[in-house]
């Protein structure tokens, strides 16, 4: 049997790959992208870029498309065998990307290329390169390079053993309620909890910390003491604080180590913070600008926030006879005040959204707005839960995509998308390859036959990952490194995804993507007229929540001393700009994987950046709807044209300018989030 990590003839087959695979291919493909380096790093080598591309591009994509693969399934299919071969090859992979980008002779063959030579796509991915190469250290010499490549193998192996905390602590926890406790939960999830306590032949209900389950609990449940003990073990997840057995997986020390050796990095490339280095490839210039902008909307968004508080505590009060709320009790008296105020609940508007006829709805309006046809596909998968589906324009195809989305054991939590494959028109053949995205999910799975149910933050999430899967796969540029995604600056990445969460707001929209689960029947404009009633409903208090969150990042990555305790600064900006406190025993930062294993590091303020470029970007589309209230093809086709096929082949400011003919205001997100 040939290895199926090193057969890169068509899809990945996932169905053949085991974990015994993985060092044997990481052998082979390091020694042929080492093979590679050295050739085109020799003095006589041409100083060409499509030379260059021929030889070291081709086997460089080779191993990251493979050791993607391998990532990916760490992520999706987590066992121990699998992780201790991912563990065991990745120091080698780090130490070969890192000397890769610190490689002085290839530096100087770049430098030697005339960007007069090149198209406009190579040129930014030459202007990008040159800029990376001084960030990944290859102007440093002797000891500072040699120690820069042991802080970037030390932080991959920080960042796995982070993620790995968080989703053991998260897997680690069970709680058999009985049939008392579970008062209030949504049928659907009280029957899935009892068919997982059955599973393993235990009596009562099967409670974990996986969002489709815990998120449930802390709206619906009537018990305060249930909510506690959830509460308690979430929010002490990979913590000191975290219940007994539980401590092995403090993420502490991690989290410490992983600070002190960005500052280290920072230092050695010439910077005061990692939030400079941070910022280099950014819209964003400086770390004063981003906390500039964050304190801004903070300020705009306190009243707001300050009213949803108010409201909370009279509605406790009055209401539910709740004179002291504590904090697991704000999930559920925010749901309670939502169904009295707007007179229905997340309940009964999940029976509306049975994931299939989502599914069909969301391929129906970007069919229409991108002008493509999306169908099924085949493709090896890793899990029987995964469907593969293809893009296609004018009867070519354009890109495919896997989509997974039920959570289960062994999967990280949240959403994401990744790119199993990236447009490339190929220089070693001359053939068009085509993109390929990951798009994943966590959402509750079916019960008694019927298809699962998504609630309306569902149906948000699998719209933002699909608008990241869109940049990714409709995009026309030929030049690998900036085609799709790549290539786009981090804090704008957000933009496409965002955009598409607005359509889950639309009436033309929902009207086809909704269906009763059993009577068949789409959600009515009366309840619709609700939901848009209650859009806005404590958005003044998310916004300062993620304000925190970006904040803390920004903070922690340029005011903040590693050797000190990260949580004084955490409190100290929950004092400036939250409304609500957590308890003391609260340690959120220890599972905040966004920062300490996910990419954002000092960049988590751009989600809240992309949504005014996304905000503004949809009001092009509020400025031309049509008279039946559907979208404009027009201004679809040009969104698509200016923004997701350009990829990361221009500045995004450009892009964005191109689309709406001048810079984005913060006008639109504050209309859009009721704060105007």
């Amino acid at each position: 049997m040939s290895n199926p990590l090193l057969d890169f003839s068509g899809h990945i087959r996932f169905d053949r790959i085991t974990p015994a695979d993985v060092a044997p291919a990481v052998d082979q493909l390091l020694e042929r992208a080492n093979a590679a380096l050295e050739t085109v790093t020799q003095p006589d080598f041409a100083t060409s870029w499509d030379a260059i591309a021929r030889v070291l591009d081709v086997a460089t994509e080779e191993l990251g498309r493979s050791w993607g693969a391998v990532s990916h399934l760490s992520s999706v299919a987590d066992t121990p065998e699998l992780r201790a071969a991912y563990n065991a090859a990745l120091p080698r992979v780090t130490e070969f990307w890192t000397r890769l980008g610190a490689d002085e002779r290839l530096y100087a063959k770049y430098k030697a290329i005339d960007p007069a030579t090149l198209n406009a796509e190579q040129r930014q991915a030459h202007s990008n390169a040159m800029r990376n190469f001084v960030l990944s250290g290859a102007e440093l010499q002797g000891a500072a390079k040699q120690r820069f490549a042991a802080i970037q193998e030390r932080q991959a192996e920080l960042s796995q053993k982070f993620s790995e905390n968080v989703l053991d602590a998260t897997d680690a926890f069970a709680y058999y309620a009985s049939a008392e406790e579970v008062e209030g939960l949504p049928a659907d999830v009280s029957q899935a909890a009892r068919t997982a306590a059955e599973a393993e032949g235990q009596d009562g209900y099967k409670l974990t910390l996986k969002m489709p389950c815990y998120l449930p609990v802390m709206q619906f449940a009537k018990s305060s003491a249930l909510r506690e003990r959830l509460y308690h073990a979430y929010v002490t997840r990979a913590s000191d604080q975290a219940e007994g057995e539980a401590r092995r997986f403090d993420n502490g020390a991690v989290m410490a180590e992983i600070l002190a050796l960005r500052q280290e990095e920072a230092i050695l490339l010439g910077y005061a913070n990692f939030g400079q280095v941070s910022l280099v490839p950014k819209m964003a210039h400086t770390p004063e600008q981003v906390t500039h902008f964050l304190r801004d909307l903070a300020q705009r968004a306190r009243p707001y926030a300050e009213k949803d508080v108010a409201d909370l505590r009279a509605f406790a009060t009055e209401q539910l006879g709740m004179s002291d709320p504590q904090a697991w009790d704000w999930p559920y008296i925010s749901e309670k005040l939502k169904e009295a105020r707007y007179a229905f609940s997340e309940q009964e508007v999940k029976q509306y959204f049975p994931a299939p006829k989502v599914l069909a709805g969301l391929f129906k309006i970007v069919e229409t707005l991108f002008e493509v046809a999306i169908r099924p596909d085949q493709a090896p998968v890793w899990n029987q839960a995964v469907e593969f589906y293809r893009i296609e324009r004018g009867g070519q195809l354009v890109g495919q995509f896997y989509l997974d989305q039920p959570a289960r054991p062994g999967k990280r939590g949240g959403a994401w998308m990744d790119d199993a494959r990236a447009r490339w028109l190929r220089p070693d053949t001359g053939s068009l390859q085509t993109p390929i995205a990951y798009l994943v999910c966590n959402f509750a799975q079916g019960v008694d036959g019927r298809p699962p149910l998504l609630t309306h933050d569902d149906v948000i999430t699998l719209f933002h990952e699909f608008g990241h899967g869109l940049h990714h796969m409709l995009t026309q540029v030929n030049e690998r490194d900036v085609s799709g995604i790549s290539g786009v600056e981090w804090d704008a990445v957000e933009l496409p995804s965002q955009f598409m969460e607005n359509f889950c707001w639309e009436w033309e929209v929902l009207r086809h993507m909704t269906a009763h689960v059993e009577t068949g029947a789409p959600l009515p404009r009366p309840l619709y007229d609700k939901m848009i009633a209650a859009k806005n409903f404590q958005a003044g208090m998310q916004t300062l929540r993620q304000i925190e969150f970006a904040l803390f990042d920004m903070l922690l990555h340029t005011e903040h001393d590693p050797k000190d305790n990260p949580l004084p600064l955490l409190e100290q900006v929950r004092n400036e700009v939250a409304v609500l406190q957590p308890p003391a025993f609260s340690r959120t930062a220890h599972s905040f994987s966004h920062i300490f294993a996910g990419g954002y590091a000092a960049g988590y303020y751009s989600y809240k950046w992309a949504e005014v470029l996304s905000a503004d970007a949809y009001a092009a589309f509020e400025e031309t709807v049509g008279a039946d209230g559907s979208p404009s093809v027009e201004t679809g086709r040009r969104y698509r044209q200016t923004i997701l096929q350009v990829g990361g082949s221009r500045p995004a400011m450009e892009s964005f300018k191109a689309f709406r003919g001048r810079e984005p205001t913060l006008d639109a997100l504050l209309r859009h989030q009721g704060m105007a």
